[in-house]
């Protein structure tokens, strides 16, 4: 059987998140009565719905929000869920394409901030596994700081493969009968596609070019509680 990482634009995929494991991001960002919940996590989208309401009526509890907050919480992991699904069974264009991923996060006491190329030919790459071995790399002990770095390559990856059902959609219903490479117009977020296949092994996702070493190493840093809480006002004032 021949691996997803053969894939060619003469040869489209279904939808799916071009990872080993199909976890989807989601993002809350909620306010009830003043008083206001983030959170981002990857989800399953095979789990039962049941488990949205179970997982949303922990949070509730564990960190004392009010009963308002419930149903919204629901309301926007089955949105986000709805979203994705919409997508599944329709045909994305892959080919031999790779992406950057840039990181620029914040965690805590932490700031991380990367460039890197991710294969989306290779559907056994692990982004979590990543986040593992950077931040173990970069001596990074906050155990938020990986599942975040992780999220944020994973919500990278999701917008791209969104952007391949539209390549393979606007494919299907041009009359001009080009190929399909020939139409795809990257946006910002996917950048140009580069013919770097040789620098990857077959498990291998991630590859920073060696001139570019100096310029996209991974920056860490570590805030004072001072500028932290200088951040989270900033945060807070943006955000009324």
């Amino acid at each position: 059987m021949k691996s997803p990482a053969s894939a060619s634009w003469k040869a489209p995929l279904k939808f799916r998140m071009p990872t080993a494991e199909n976890l989807i991001p989601i993002r809350l960002d909620i306010e009830v009565d003043g008083q206001r919940y983030k959170d981002a996590f990857t989800w399953n989208p095979y789990d039962p719905d049941s488990e949205v309401v179970m997982f949303a009526k922990r949070t509730v509890k564990d960190l004392k929000l009010a009963p308002g907050f419930l149903p919204q919480i629901v309301q926007s992991i089955q949105s986000q869920l709805a979203t994705f699904r919409s997508y599944e069974g329709q045909d994305m264009y892959v080919g031999d394409k790779i992406i950057p991923i840039k990181l620029d996060l914040q965690v805590n006491h932490t700031v991380i901030r990367d460039q890197f190329l991710w294969d989306l030919n290779n559907f056994d790459s692990d982004p979590e596994e990543f986040a593992r071995t950077l931040c173990k790399d970069l001596g990074i002990e906050d155990p938020e700081v990986g599942p975040a770095v992780a999220f944020a390559i994973r919500e990278q990856l999701y917008e791209i493969a969104i952007q391949n059902v539209t390549s393979a959609r606007e494919n299907r219903i041009s009359k001009k009968g080009r190929r399909a490479a020939e139409h795809f117009t990257p946006s910002k977020a996917s950048g140009a596609a580069l013919d770097l296949m040789k620098l990857f092994s077959f498990r291998s996702s991630v590859v920073r070019k060696r001139k570019e070493w100096d310029y996209y190493k991974p920056v860490f840093d570590l805030l004072s509680n001072e500028e932290v809480d200088a951040l989270e006002a900033k945060e807070e004032r943006s955000g009324r």
